[in-house]
């Protein structure tokens, strides 16, 4: 019954745990093996393979790192949604996975936001791409998220400590959840949309010679893969901290509907892990010399015959 109330009268979420805890396992231990081969397959390329490093390049690099530092923590995460973690331990492996993610992120929205530059003023972003402000900006990202990831360190309540469970009413603060939101979310979307819009409208619409020139690094295929991987990976996991927030300050009281949004936010988490995936396809497409150096069709040539 989704109506069950436990004997202290709050709702009873065993069940969903359960089954959260059930998917988790089957979709993750997955995502863990292919997502650790792609990136480590990735990250030799760019870092062995690679002629020159450009300012792609350095954003791929620290892209595939953030996906196999994520990755990393998935079977710490899987064991301890089990075992109970020391507080420190746990509070580490949820600073790790939230740091990644948004590094994640912001690094896509740098990605797409340069590949705009290269589009709409081809000469200009051809000539600079120099990876020293890449690197800086790399820099700057992970230790802004490092920073904004210490809260998780005092963010547990201090009875019934779980790990990714149970954050403190500090935690779903309305200041903290509306940042979040609009800094972790909204406009990171609102640039990727709207780059993503314009380089579409000039690749579409502008049949010049300049169009020529950018056709191999701005392809169509490559810019609509990459706004449609995003919303599907980070869409669903910041609707579910909304609706989750609206749960912590009492908005939301039924208990069928707290369950179900319980369920949600566990499974939006899953989803935005496949990121860890998804991106190699995108390296795949959007680098020339990727395609390349990974001979990907003599391998499923080898394999196939």
């Amino acid at each position: 019954n989704s109506q069950r109330l436990t004997n202290s009268g709050e709702c009873d979420f065993a069940d969903i745990d359960r089954l959260a805890k059930t998917l988790l396992l089957g979709i993750s231990i997955p995502t863990f093996i292919l997502g650790l081969v792609l990136n480590a397959l990735a990250l030799s390329v760019f870092c062995c393979f690679w002629k020159k490093q450009t300012k792609t390049s350095v954003y791929m690099i620290n892209l595939a790192l953030a996906d196999v530092l994520l990755l990393l923590s998935l079977p710490l995460k899987l064991y301890y949604s089990i075992k109970k973690a020391p507080r420190l331990l746990c509070s580490f492996i949820e600073s790790l996975y939230f740091v990644n993610m948004y590094g994640s992120i912001f690094i896509i929205v740098c990605i797409t936001v340069d590949r705009y530059i290269c589009i709409r003023h081809p000469f200009e972003g051809r000539a600079n791409q120099s990876p020293k402000w890449a690197i800086l900006i790399c820099c700057f990202i992970w230790a802004v998220a490092w920073l904004c990831s210490s809260p998780m360190y005092v963010f547990h309540e201090e009875d019934n400590f779980k790990c990714f469970h149970n954050m403190s009413e500090q935690a779903w603060s309305t200041p903290l959840i509306v940042s979040v939101e609009i800094f972790g979310f909204l406009i990171p979307l609102a640039v990727i949309i709207f780059c993503s819009a314009q380089n579409i409208w000039i690749l579409l619409n502008h049949k010049s010679q300049a169009k020529k020139k950018v056709e191999g690094n701005g392809s169509l295929r490559v810019i609509i893969i990459n706004l449609v991987v995003f919303l599907v990976c980070f869409t669903p996991v910041h609707l579910a901290i909304c609706l989750q927030y609206l749960v912590r300050q009492h908005v939301i009281v039924d208990c069928s509907l707290k369950q179900t949004i319980s369920f949600f936010i566990q499974v939006s988490m899953i989803i935005a892990n496949l990121n860890c995936c998804l991106d190699a396809i995108f390296y795949y497409l959007a680098a020339k010399e990727f395609r390349e150096k990974t001979h990907l069709k003599k391998v499923i040539e080898l394999y196939t015959t």
